[in-house]
């Protein structure tokens, strides 16, 4: 793999993909500045995403007692928690097309969909925001701090029923997925771990009234419960204990692997490698560097083993385009809409298992929306490079633009025969198996 195409990839896995500029950027850096240049930034102030504000949002308690005592009330308090979740949605989409550091950004990515939290059941946009901060604010750093933290969000309370977890029969659901879904996956604790830990989570709620983490010590049994062979008395003993075991290193690195390079099981040779590294400090920052920087990370099975989520996809293509977060609203229909017709909502993953990969959006609706999207983006986007070149020399021109190594024979042909059209061209070119794969 040449250093450009070496570049693009990292670009694209480490960001939403860069424009040919932004390339040449890179290209006068070499491949290990450029890996130094996105890591540092995940810890650096990103001034263009950050100038746009989130939007305003209730507040805890959110609503006064019997406030909601009529069924317009009810409807038009449900109205306005719809109309902020829209904002919310939007808001991050901005965020992510604004980025000068799209580490940050997807890092966050890869965190929602780490820790699934869905907005269904949270209801409440403020929550979801907090809890994307934290994936913005405390991503890179240590995975033990990183996941106390999540688990006592509110967000992360609610959809996991943290509630209910009380004296003298807890509800185990928080407990199970700890481990299951977020530190250690299954074969690695016993039922009887899920029973203790939950014991030692007994008495964790929400307080409604505050929208802090809270909890109730008459609720809570200071018993000493036996978790994965440690005693432990508190919730926070039992994160501390999975987060530090070691199947919980080569989880984590499994998980990341499979999300920035391909998709990989815990008993692959390369996760005992990187696991044994990452271990010494469960830096999440510094595990990323290892994989951008493994030799293993620039070969044809990570460039050929993603396909773009829909943020992924939506975003770059933005960026790709030149269209800023102030012209989003140019988008028609509404970049939500599109997020739904591509079958990914932010803020909204399906279940507690987040979204599949891969083939999971390659459907033929998920397609259609592709399509339509594309076109409006080749109505609206800046594709002067493309429409500037010769006929004979587009093809050419719309790989440089999008960053796309070659086409295939196929694709080529496909994009010859629209040469004479750019719009037609650039659309059959962001659909294109070559685009659309990560």
């Amino acid at each position: 793999m040449d250093e450009r195409s070496a570049l693009a990839l990292l670009y694209r896995r480490a960001g939403f993909g860069a424009t040919s500029s932004e390339l040449s950027a890179a290209a006068a850096l070499g491949y290990s500045e450029s890996v130094s240049k996105l890591i540092n930034g995940l810890e650096q102030m990103d001034p263009p995403a950050d100038a746009i504000a989130p939007p305003e949002m209730l507040q805890p308690p959110f609503y006064k007692p019997k406030s909601l005592s009529t069924p317009a009330a009810i409807m038009q308090f449900n109205a306005t928690l719809s109309e902020e979740r829209i904002a919310l949605t939007n808001w991050w989409l901005e965020r992510m097309v604004a980025s000068v550091n799209p580490l940050r950004e997807k890092l966050a990515f890869f965190l929602h969909c780490h820790f699934p939290t869905a907005i269904s059941k949270v209801r409440f946009p403020l929550y979801m925001y907090r809890q994307n901060q934290i994936f913005r604010t405390q991503g890179s750093g240590d995975f033990a701090t990183l996941t106390e933290a999540v688990s006592t969000d509110p967000a992360m309370l609610i959809w996991l029923d943290a509630g209910t977890d009380r004296l003298p029969d807890p509800n185990e659901n928080f407990a199970r997925e700890l481990m299951e879904r977020f530190t250690m996956g299954i074969g690695n604790y016993t039922e009887l771990d899920v029973r203790a830990a939950a014991m030692a989570f007994t008495g964790w709620h929400l307080n409604t009234q505050t929208g802090q983490f809270a909890i109730a010590t008459k609720l809570h049994t200071n018993v000493p419960q036996t978790f994965l062979g440690q005693k432990v008395s508190t919730g926070q003993e039992v994160i501390n204990a999975v987060t530090r075991s070691q199947a919980c290193a080569r989880f984590v690195v499994a998980s990341v692997w499979s999300r920035f390079a391909y998709p990989i099981e815990t008993t692959d040779p390369l996760v005992a490698e990187l696991a044994s590294i990452y271990s010494k400090d469960r830096n999440i920052k510094n595990l990323l560097k290892m994989v951008f920087m493994h030799p293993s990370f620039l070969s044809t099975k990570t460039s050929t083993g993603l396909i773009k989520q829909p943020a992924e996809y939506v975003v770059g293509a933005l960026r790709a385009l030149g269209i800023s977060a102030a012209r989003l609203p140019a988008i028609k229909p509404p970049i939500m809409s599109a997020m739904s017709g591509l079958g990914q909502v932010l803020f909204d993953p399906p279940s507690v298992g987040g979204w599949p990969q891969n083939e999971y959006w390659l459907s033929t609706s998920a397609a259609l929306a592709r399509w339509r999207f594309a076109h409006q983006l080749s109505l609206v986007g800046d594709i002067s490079p493309v429409v500037d070149s010769p006929a004979g020399s587009r093809v050419d021109a719309a790989a440089e633009f999008l960053s796309v190594e070659s086409w295939s024979q196929s694709t080529s042909a496909a994009l010859k025969r629209a040469s004479t059209n750019p719009h037609t061209l650039v659309t059959l070119a962001l659909v294109s198996p070559e685009y659309v794969s990560n």
